[in-house]
């Protein structure tokens, strides 16, 4: 019996589109789960972050060394 593929493909004009990302290890018939905060294969167990990674933190400026207004 073969698993419904609803959701997995979309359509563009006359084209297919893929909607999941396919995994890098099992190759372009696999897609991977996607989840709240990762992407996860069923088949051979990768995944990775959906987070961006964080930003460098703002410099902070000295105390009692505010800027005069002009």
């Amino acid at each position: 019996m073969a698993k419904a593929r609803v959701g997995l493909y979309s359509t563009k004009g006359d084209a297919l589109v893929r909607t999941h990302k396919s995994c890098p290890k099992c190759g372009s018939g696999i897609f991977l789960a996607e989840h709240n905060n990762r992407r996860s294969c069923g088949k051979c167990g990768y995944s990775e972050s959906k987070t961006p990674t964080p930003a460098a933190p703002k410099p902070v400026a000295a105390k009692g060394k505010t800027p005069k207004p002009a």
